[in-house]
Order: C-alpha cells, then sequence, then structure tokens
C-alpha cells in the first residue's frame, strides 16, 4: 500500500536554512535603502522623514552623515535630530568631512542615517567604501537607513554608463543591494525632476545648467527610471518568492539551473561579467566564472593576465564562484567544468571576428553540449580604451587566441610560472622575448645541424631514414620550446631535406614529384607532433603542479596532526607557508582577553589591522577591500567554536593574491592550522580540567577528613570553656576574661570545621535538599537572629516588598546564605555601618541583595572572593579561612540561581552580593469554606402595653 505523498508539507532541509538565516538576520542590523533613478528625486527626504516619524513614535535616531547638497527643504528636515559630528580629515591640503565610524560605533544607537551608501572615503580611513562602513555597523546590531541610485549598482554601472555617456566610479555591489531588509523605492517622472532641477530644487544655478545639459536629459531620466523600476520589481520578486518558501506553498515557479559565464583575455570580459551578474539577478539563482587556460593563452603577456585576474576578482566580488581551468580545447574543458557543476546554461561574449578556418566557440559548444543553453552577450556600449585594444589581440571567447602561440609558457618576466605560480628563487630566467627568439634561433640551428651531421651518411642511410632525422629534431624542439618554434624547426627542416639530399641536390628544384608529397607529409607530421607534444608539455606542467599543491597540503596535514604545542603549529605554519607561495609569513595569537600578541622584532605589520580582522572573522589589508593599501595580507584563522589568530603575509607578489586557487590553497592552509590549534587547546583545557578534578577530589577528602576528626574535640572544648565560664563560685576576673575568650576561639574554629564539613558535603552531592514553598521573610529574620551577635554595633534595616510571592527553597540553607553574607558585610565594615537586605522582582526571578556603605570590594576581584579559599583581604588580621562565600554558591546554584558581587554598585556606596532564585508557580491555596452564621435566638414578643393607674391615696 503506498502512502500519498503530502506536496504541502514543508521541506525539512528548506525550514532549517530558514531558521539559520532568520538566526543570521537577528544577530546584524536591519538595513533599509532608500532607492532612486538618480539624485533629486527625494531618497534623503524621505529617509529623513521616516526618521522624524520613528522619533516621534519614542524611537532612538542618529544622523551620522547626511548630504543636504545645499536644498533647503532637505536642510529643514534635520530639525530636531541627533547629528553626529563629522570626523575631519586632511587630504592635499584640504579638510574633508567624513563619516566617523568609531563614533557611531562608540554611542551604539539603535537607529543610524548613513547617507549615500557608494560615496568613496577619504585615504587612510577604515574602509574604502562607506558601504563597508555600513557593514561593519550592522555587524555591531546597529539598524541602519540610507540611500543610493541606479547608476551605482556594479552590475548596472556600464549599462547606466551607456545611456548617459557618463561612467561613474562609486559603485555598491549588488549583493549588498540585494541582501538589504527592505527597499524603498523613490519614484519621480521626468517632467517633475527636470522641473524640480530648473527650479533649483536639486543643485545650485551653475551646476543646475551644467546637468541639464549632461546628465539631466529627458530621455537618461526615463532610462534611469526604467531600469530602478525593473530592478525594484526583481527585489519584489525575490520577496515573493521567498514568502512562497516560507509558507510552503506547492507550485512554485523555477527560476532555472545556475549560469557560468565564461571568460577570456578579451576587453569585454567585464561586460561578460557584469551582464551574467545582472541576468542571475533576475533569474535568482547562483552563477559560475571560469577562465579556461590553454597552452596557447597560458603563455599571454603579464598585463593580459592581471586582466584577466581583476576580471575574475569582479566576478567574486559581484557574488560569482571563479575558477581557473587548464585545458587544450576551450570549449571541451568548459563542458567539462559546467557537467561537473550542474550548470546548464553557458553566457558568453560575442566573436569579434574569427579566422575562416576557425571554428567560434559558441559553435564548439553547440556540438560538444546540445543540450545546454547559450547565451551570447552583445558588445558593451562603450567603446574600450585604445590602450586596452591593443593590449588585447586574441580572446578566448570571441575571436581564437593564437595570435601568441608562439610564446614560451615559461618566459614571463613577472616571476610566475603557469597559472600564476611563485618560480624557485634563484632560478634565472630571461624575459619572455628573449626566451623566444633564443628558441627560434636555436629550431633553426638544429635543423642545419642536423643537415650537416646527415650529410656524410647519405651513402649508408635512405632518404625515409633521414627525414625520420629531422623529425627527432622537431620533435625535440617541441619539447623543449614549445609550439612556435617547433613549426620554424619542421619549416627549416624541409627546405634543409630539399636542398641538401633530394636530387637535384644543393638546388630547391624538385625532378619527381613523390618528392613533393613526401615534402607535404613531412611537414605535416612535424607540425602535428609539435602541436601534440607542446599540449602533452603544458598538460604535464599544470599536472606537476596540482601534485605539487596536494603534495604541500599532505605534508602540513600530517605535521600539524602531530604538533603537540602552539609553538610547532606556529613554526610549522611559517614554514609550509614560505615554502609554497614564496611569501614571508607570522602567526599572530591572542592573549586571554582577546588581544593580540605584538609581533617577534624584524616583523613589521599594523597590529589594528590585524585586530579588526581577529575580530571580524574576515580578510584585510593587501588584495581585499578593507584598507587595501596595507603591505600584507591578513587573514584570520577561523576555527569551527572561535578565531584562533591571524595570518600575516607578506608576499613578494602581490599578483597571487587575485588567482583563485592560490587563494584557496591559502585558505586550505589556514582552516588546517586554525583546527589545530583549537585542537591543542581544547587538549590544554582537558589536561587542566584532569588536575584541577583530581585536586578537587583529594582536597575534600582532606576536608571531609579533617572535619570529622577536629569537630569533636571542638564540641567537648566548647563545652569545658563554656562550664569553666560559668563555673560557681565565679572565677576572678582575669580568669573569667580568660574562659570567655577561649569560649569565643573554640566556637570560631567550631564554625570553621563547619564550614569545611558542609563545603565538602555540598560538593560530594551527599546534601539532601528539604525545597519548601514559604515566604522569605521569615528566612530574614532567622538570619539577623543567627548573626546578631557579629552585627552588634551595625545598623540593619531590610527593603522587602509586602506583595513578595511565595519561594521554594531549603530554609536551613538559604539562612546559611543570608547569615554567611550579612555577617560578611559586618566584618568588612567599621563600626556603624550600615547593613541593608532587599528584595525586587525581575522577570521569572527575584533578586536578593546584601548591600553595605563600606569600602567595598577590591578592584577586579569580584569573581576571584567566590573561590574556596579566598578572602576579601589577602594579608588582613580579621578572622576567616575564606570558605563563607563558596559555601553561598554552592548553596545558590544548587537550587537553580547565581549569586555575583559588584564594586561600589550598592545604593549606599559600598559593596553589593546579588543572588538570584527562581520564582516557579506557587501551588494554589486551598479555599476555606465559610463558617455557618450562628443563629440567632428568637426574640421574646413584646408584652402588652400595661397602663398605669393611678395610685389611690
Amino acid at each position: 500500500m503506498s502512502i500519498p505523498h503530502d506536496s504541502s508539507r514543508p521541506d525539512p532541509d528548506a525550514l532549517l536554512a530558514q531558521v539559520q538565516a532568520g538566526e543570521r538576520r537577528a544577530a546584524r542590523g536591519k538595513l533599509r535603502i532608500y532607492f532612486g533613478a538618480s539624485a533629486g528625486v527625494g531618497k534623503t527626504y524621505a529617509m529623513l522623514a521616516a526618521a522624524r516619524k520613528l522619533q516621534a513614535d519614542g524611537h532612538a535616531v542618529l544622523v551620522g552623515v547626511v548630504e543636504t547638497h545645499g536644498r533647503s527643504e532637505t536642510a529643514a528636515m534635520l530639525a530636531g535630530l541627533d547629528v553626529l559630528p563629522p570626523r575631519a580629515v586632511e587630504h592635499r591640503g584640504r579638510t574633508l568631512a567624513e563619516f566617523d565610524l568609531d563614533a557611531a560605533l562608540a554611542r551604539h544607537p539603535p537607529l543610524i542615517l548613513v547617507d549615500e551608501l557608494a560615496h568613496s572615503n577619504a585615504p587612510g580611513s577604515r574602509h574604502p567604501k562607506r558601504w563597508q562602513d555600513v557593514e561593519e555597523l550592522r555587524d555591531a546590531g546597529i539598524d541602519v537607513l540610507t540611500t543610493v541610485n541606479v547608476q551605482h549598482l556594479e552590475s548596472l554601472n556600464d549599462v547606466v554608463g551607456g545611456i548617459t555617456g557618463i561612467r561613474v566610479g562609486e559603485t555598491v555591489p549588488d549583493t549588498v543591494f540585494d541582501q538589504a531588509d527592505e527597499v524603498v523605492l523613490v519614484d519621480l517622472p521626468a517632467d517633475e525632476l527636470l522641473a524640480r532641477l530648473k527650479a533649483g530644487k536639486v543643485y545650485q544655478a551653475p551646476q543646475a545648467e551644467r546637468a541639464s545639459k549632461n546628465f539631466f536629459r529627458k530621455g537618461n531620466l526615463i532610462a534611469l527610471r526604467e531600469l530602478a523600476l525593473r530592478r525594484t520589481a526583481d527585489r519584489i520578486e525575490d520577496d515573493v518568492r521567498a514568502y512562497r518558501v516560507e509558507q510552503s506553498i506547492a507550485d512554485i515557479w523555477k527560476t532555472g539551473a545556475a549560469l557560468l559565464a565564461c571568460v577570456g583575455p578579451n576587453p569585454g570580459a567585464e561586460h561578460t561579467v557584469r551582464s551574467t551578474a545582472r541576468l542571475a539577478g533576475q533569474l535568482g539563482t547562483d552563477w559560475h566564472a571560469i577562465y579556461v587556460e590553454t597552452p596557447a593563452l597560458q603563455k599571454l603577456p603579464a598585463a593580459r593576465r592581471e586582466q584577466i585576474l581583476r576580471t575574475l576578482k569582479l566576478a567574486e566580488d559581484l557574488g560569482a564562484t571563479t575558477a581557473v581551468v587548464p585545458g587544450r580545447d576551450v570549449a571541451l574543458a568548459a563542458v567539462e567544468y559546467a557537467r561537473s557543476h550542474n550548470l546548464s546554461k553557458f553566457v558568453l561574449g560575442r566573436s569579434r571576428s574569427s579566422l575562416p578556418w576557425q571554428t567560434p566557440h559558441i559553435k564548439r559548444l553547440a556540438r560538444y553540449a546540445p543540450d545546454l543553453d547559450l547565451v551570447e552577450i552583445g558588445a558593451a556600449s562603450i567603446d574600450t580604451p585604445a590602450g586596452a585594444r591593443a593590449a588585447s589581440t586574441g580572446s578566448a571567447w570571441g575571436a581564437d587566441a593564437t595570435a601568441d602561440a608562439d610564446l614560451d609558457p615559461g618566459g614571463r618576466e613577472d616571476g610566475y610560472g603557469e597559472r600564476g605560480d611563485l618560480r624557485v628563487p634563484g632560478a634565472a630566467r630571461l624575459p619572455w622575448h628573449q626566451q623566444r627568439a633564443t628558441g627560434y634561433a636555436v629550431a633553426v640551428a638544429a635543423s642545419f645541424a642536423i643537415a650537416l651531421a646527415a650529410m656524410p651518411l647519405l651513402a649508408w642511410l635512405d632518404l625515409a631514414n633521414i627525414a625520420m632525422l629531422f623529425l627527432l629534431g622537431v620533435l625535440l624542439t617541441a619539447v623543449r620550446f614549445g609550439r612556435g618554434p617547433s613549426v620554424v624547426a619542421t619549416c627549416v627542416s624541409v627546405a634543409c631535406f630539399d636542398f641538401f639530399f633530394v636530387s637535384p641536390r644543393f638546388d630547391f628544384a624538385v625532378s619527381d614529384f613523390q618528392y613533393v608529397i613526401t615534402f607535404v607529409v613531412m611537414l605535416a607530421v612535424g607540425l602535428i607532433t609539435g602541436h601534440l607534444t607542446s599540449g602533452l608539455r603544458f598538460q604535464a606542467r599544470v599536472a606537476a603542479q596540482r601534485e605539487k599543491r596536494s603534495r604541500a597540503l599532505y605534508e602540513f596535514a600530517r605535521e600539524l596532526s602531530g604538533a603537540l604545542q602552539t609553538e610547532q603549529i606556529f613554526d610549522t605554519t611559517r614554514r609550509f607557508i614560505e615554502n609554497a607561495f614564496r611569501a614571508r609569513a607570522i602567526l599572530l595569537l591572542p592573549d586571554a582577553d582577546g588581544r593580540l600578541l605584538p609581533p617577534p622584532a624584524g616583523m613589521v605589520l599594523d597590529i589594528g589591522i590585524a585586530q579588526w580582522a581577529f575580530d571580524n572573522a574576515e580578510s584585510a589589508g593587501l588584495g581585499t577591500d578593507t584598507l587595501p593599501a596595507s603591505a600584507l595580507f591578513y587573514l584570520p584563522l577561523v576555527a569551527p567554536m572561535r578565531t584562533r589568530g591571524v595570518l600575516a603575509i607578506a608576499p613578494l607578489r602581490q599578483r597571487w593574491l587575485l588567482i583563485p586557487e592560490q587563494r584557496q590553497q591559502l585558505d586550505t592552509f589556514a582552516a588546517l592550522a586554525a583546527i589545530a590549534l583549537e585542537r591543542v587547546h581544547y587538549i590544554e583545557v582537558a589536561q587542566n580540567a584532569l588536575v584541577n578534578m583530581e585536586s578537587e577530589r583529594l582536597r575534600n577528602s582532606l576536608l571531609a577528613a579533617l572535619s570529622h576528626d577536629v569537630r569533636t574535640p571542638l564540641t567537648s572544648l566548647v563545652g569545658l570553656s563554656e562550664s569553666l565560664a560559668g563555673a560557681k563560685p565565679p572565677l576572678p576576673d582575669p580568669q573569667r576574661e580568660v574562659a570567655e575568650a577561649l569560649h569565643d576561639e573554640a566556637l570560631r574554629m567550631s564554625a570553621m570545621v563547619a564550614n569545611l564539613l558542609d563545603m565538602a558535603r555540598i560538593q560530594s552531592g551527599e546534601v539532601k535538599f528539604n525545597l519548601q514553598w514559604q515566604p522569605l521573610e521569615e528566612v530574614v529574620g532567622s538570619a539577623l537572629r543567627a548573626s546578631g551577635s557579629q552585627l552588634t554595633g551595625h545598623h540593619v534595616r531590610t527593603e522587602l516588598p509586602k506583595d513578595l510571592p511565595l519561594l521554594r527553597y531549603d530554609a536551613v540553607l538559604i539562612e546559611r546564605v543570608l547569615a554567611n553574607l550579612v555577617e560578611n558585610a559586618a566584618k568588612y565594615t567599621p563600626p556603624g555601618s550600615t547593613i541593608e537586605i532587599g528584595a525586587a522582582l525581575h522577570g521569572q526571578w527575584i533578586n536578593i541583595t546584601v548591600a553595605d556603605d563600606g569600602p567595598g570590594l577590591p578592584p577586579g576581584r569580584e569573581e576571584a572572593i567566590f573561590e574556596k579559599f579566598t578572602r576579601g583581604e589577602r594579608e588582613s588580621a580579621k578572622p576567616g579561612v575564606g570558605l563563607g562565600l563558596a559555601i553561598c554558591r554552592a548553596i545558590v546554584e544548587a537550587h537553580g540561581g547565581r549569586i555575583s558581587a559588584a564594586a561600589h554598585a550598592s545604593p549606599l556606596g559600598g559593596a553589593a552580593f546579588t543572588f538570584t532564585l527562581p520564582l516557579g508557580t506557587p501551588p494554589a491555596m486551598p479555599e476555606l469554606e465559610p463558617e455557618p452564621e450562628p443563629e440567632s435566638e428568637p426574640k421574646p414578643a413584646p408584652e402588652p402595653e400595661q397602663k398605669h393607674k393611678p395610685e389611690r391615696a
């Protein structure tokens, strides 16, 4: 019998992801973006209006930064709002007013207004962009209201530039916009906006006139408005889709599979990346960006490879998963990557040119994968600068890149091998153009050398064998110098074979037509052999690099697995980082307070940047968006439980930080080091816990034995001293005082032993609690009566509300807690001091406080005084062994509460000890039946009125 499937049942994985996303959102501040098509539509005004309404409703609002641009209406909205003073920054002789991030974090308002999200901060600021300041505010739990225009979105930057002819330099990643909690569209028709511009409500008169002739043309404003509406509609569509998932609505619309953007060295690669980001945002799906590095493309000059890596970095900033994929065939490697990652849609740029005999990549993709969708992106609207066009003569995804096929793959002047790997230091290498010329020269010389060596052997060797010798030279040339020199060697070898060995000799004329076929076959075999050999050489080098990376990770993990001390992990990590990446590295570890320890002498770094990376668990410095001007790269060591340190790296070349594979390997190294540090930390914690447990067990055994053995003679001593003091006839005064002093000391010794015994019993779990529902007033009174002798000379008062509920506790033990706290206050305050006992309800708990007006607690010892054998004054003549507060904590925690101490937190000005007890639900009191009223006795009937007769005389 089949069980019907309930399509309305929520997906557990989706629910779990929803709960986790909700927890992450709850921990961060909310972000509301006021979004518009251009300046002047009223975004800042709408944001200030919302802030004033929130303030009127009783919410605290802080204006972090608002740009009025001289608009009187906007400036008037600031009246009555709390404005944060700006931070003055000196830059090139000018004083700039910037948003003060540190002051905002210090004030920590519930809500802050930060205008112009895409603003670029002044040099020297913590973050290059204001949106990064906003992200840090949100991480601190602060809600943010902000504004942004459509032209500042990264994915629409080139589109807006093509419409208006003006490329905006300040952009915001689309991920920030998409992850905002709320987007409010501030819309205004183009005619109304132009009217506002003419009236001087957008810019001042001179600036407004220039704007109306350039950016603020009606056609531009209409197009920008359409883009803003479409982008907002995409956002609303995402909200609708999220609502369907949240409500478990069946048969939801599927957006399709993820996208794969194919990036090449052509100038339009950035346009392809941005277009793919917009398409992925519209479809609500993930996307990947890859660059396929063939033997030909692998030999590109350094400038073009830098451009490719910058394009991949742009794709990563826009939310893509990036990779550099080696392969001989661009289309085949892309199809293999797509199938392995379940990507069904290709996005690639349009080919600019193609030789007649070359098949465009889009057709080859269609032939290799007919089941995959192909999306071809048109050329960018804005022309690429001439320098960029000159630097790009071929494209992996436009025209086939074959112009540099004869470059030597190992000879770039940037010091990197294939795919950006650092070369071994000390290996002398010529610049790539010199190696290229050397390869061609060797190819020509090798062909002539084979011809000269074979001429004396002509009498013994057939022409076919001599042709094989030339092919051997072509093969060796291809192995050593690559495809270009092998082609030259093939052509020169055919010419030498014809000139020196085919009759008529020493002449290029051919007497037999069959030799023409021989020349053609020889040329074809040489070219094919050189091509295959060069490809195998490239694949071998790539495989060697992969094996090198895998071996480095294996050896690093093996070394860390045997490390038992932090110093071993420190040395191992530094050594492997330096060997694998040819970079100086230092490992910064935190102290007990979470502050990074300074580096050893000889390593210059910015400890402030390292501390920021540690606190925020994000990389910073070189190659990142946080303080990228730094010369070092700071990578936090994030372990499963917490961040364990920071890895500071000074690379010999900055370029390798842009390579995805290098960053992935570095992240793997950092993760292994973090896990090793966490493992060593918990080994130390376990060892310390074991030692503490054994020490505690031994101490409790000694305390129990001592208290039992001493208690009986102490009891006898107390009784004898009391009998002696009350002996008949009375003792003389000196002897009586000695007897009373002996009795007091015996009582004090007996109390100490009782404390020792009680502590041992509580920690051993032998104490049975007698929990009863009873009022607090009774136990307070009994504790004061028990401590009467110690409270002589002190003023004691109680502040207990009359409506306190019944509490469930052990009266004897809680009396002991109150007595210890009151006696402790009397002991450490001078005579005449005031001691107050108070209680207050706090949620589901009751807080009971014993405070005084004495000197307070020693600074920094609020927690230490609750440890066993710890006293408030280390060197003191006051009696005691330091167990009273430890017993209080053990009793309170056994009741499910907590106890704490605060210095100078008492309303009286001294120390205050507060412990909590759970309220619970008292049992219902039985209702008593009302007693029946006694029946009243019937009243006697009134006697008849008698008339008095006058008496007779």
